[in-house]
């Protein structure tokens, strides 16, 4: 039960407000003024009842401590993406970690992302760590932790644009020439059927079906299942592809596609090592062209070759085609001509009525 009481304390009166949280625990609150006790309780129950009341305790919880219990129930997760989390988090609490939760503002938050870019962080990153903390500070609402996050579109900083280095063919070929015999099936499947680094090392012999020409991702490095059933849509491969990779097997003979000098599972580390190798032989490869960069490749051959989005799109595994559309959107083909054509054929066929009608 809500009340208000009158008290006559050292020898001045005081309104005290009680009442009992979302959780049935008794709480006091004193004012000097009825008149603030009232709105005070006005204020509560309206809280109550919409769900965003917050206890006083709660509110006093910093960020690095709410960061802290975040991560203890995000320990289920596999082991890669909870120490992502956590290197995420560490970020977060150097920055925010000593504010109440419930006084992060959403200029604090600006002020924030501000400092990372000065730090000379990436857009992407930092990107990524707004994220992480809009995650976070999300399911502090949902705790009843605060009532409301400071994050939102407002302070998001801006992904940034990706403009992958596209390789050309010959620079291609002639990187997987200059792998290790053992290895070069690396880049054919990166290259050619869009697997990342650490699915490359994991694929198995039996996830490739030779007689039909479609590779089935199912694992990365070590044997760990992909993420999400995306992740897993198979690829088709050509048949002097299958032909390759076969000619592999049959003279590796291992249940990985992939092996290091004697026989064992390839680690991503090993083949980064030899790729580098590689790299440094190619002529006008960067510096800093990377394995995962073969993927870009296999994205502009698709969009070379005419396919669409949605194509692309299943063929890199992606969630969505705006995530295809945000790394690739400039390679399809935009030229001025194409624009006039198309509105110039509207006019021609509105033209072609009127000539009928002149003839008759």
């Amino acid at each position: 039960m809500a009340s208000i009481e009158k008290r006559l304390r050292n020898g001045k009166v005081r309104w005290y407000a009680r009442y009992r949280d979302a959780d049935d625990q008794q709480r006091t609150r004193t004012f000097d003024r009825k008149v603030d006790a009232e709105r005070f309780m006005t204020t509560i129950a309206a809280d109550v009842l919409r769900g965003t009341y917050v206890a006083p305790d709660n509110a006093k919880i910093t960020v690095a401590q709410w960061c802290d219990t975040w991560a203890e129930g995000y320990r289920t997760r596999r082991k890669s993406t909870v120490r992502q989390a956590q290197v995420h988090l560490d970020r977060i609490k150097s920055g925010l970690g000593a504010l109440p939760i419930g006084a992060v503002k959403p200029s604090h938050v600006r002020s924030w992302t501000a400092g990372l870019r000065d730090e000379g962080l990436s857009d992407s990153y930092i990107y990524a760590l707004h994220s992480r903390l809009a995650q976070v500070m999300t399911d502090a609402v949902q705790d009843g932790i605060v009532a409301r996050s400071p994050c939102s579109r407002r302070t998001s900083p801006g992904a940034g644009k990706q403009r992958p280095y596209v390789a050309m063919t010959e620079q291609i070929w002639a990187l997987h020439d200059a792998m290790p015999e053992h290895l070069r099936p690396a880049v054919s499947l990166a290259a050619f059927a869009g697997l990342r680094l650490a699915e490359v090392c994991g694929l198995r012999t039996s996830d490739v079906d030779f007689m039909r020409g479609v590779v089935h991702p199912a694992v990365q490095y070590p044997a760990a299942p992909l993420k999400t059933e995306v992740s897993r849509t198979p690829i088709p491969i050509s048949e002097s592809m299958v032909l390759s990779l076969s000619g592999h097997v049959a003279a590796w003979r291992a249940e990985t596609m992939l092996t290091n000098e004697w026989g064992g599972q390839l680690t991503p580390w090993t083949l980064q090592r030899h790729f580098r190798t590689a790299r440094a032989t190619v002529e006008g490869l960067p510096e800093g062209f990377r394995f995962h960069d073969l993927r870009h490749f296999f994205a502009s051959l698709l969009i070379a070759s005419g396919d669409d989005v949605k194509i692309v799109q299943a063929r890199l595994r992606h969630a969505s085609a705006k995530t295809t559309l945000d790394c690739y959107a400039h390679l399809w083909p935009d030229t001025d001509q194409s624009t006039r054509d198309a509105v110039e054929a509207l006019f021609a066929a509105r033209r072609a009525p009127k000539r009928a009608s002149d003839r008759g």
